[in-house]
């Protein structure tokens, strides 16, 4: 869902869920990200470039700005899963 729709559904995922997930409860996203100092798989850069070139809204997000956002709206990622296909599982918990 984030890479394949504009950054303010995003932002309105994680306000979201600051107001419905408990505070017990993972907030889980999976998919491609840029990472700093991570090279980006070739099939990820032609992704976003095919991404971008639907909707230039689309594409895949920079991890720093997902974190940030993240802490934004109180939650802190607690764990990053390398997954097949070069994507992530990324765990966000409330603080």
């Amino acid at each position: 869902m984030i890479h394949i729709s504009a950054w303010e559904a995003t932002e309105g995922l994680f306000a979201g869920a600051a107001e419905l997930v408990d505070a017990q409860a993972p907030l889980i996203v999976y998919g491609p990200f840029f990472e700093a100092h991570v090279e980006t798989a070739p099939s990820n850069a032609a992704f976003d470039q095919d991404l971008r070139c639907r909707d230039p809204r689309w594409g895949l997000r920079h991890l720093v700005d997902i974190d940030k956002l993240a802490e934004d709206e109180c939650f802190k990622r607690t764990a990053r899963y390398v997954m097949p296909a070069n994507n992530l599982t990324l765990v966000y918990r409330r603080k």
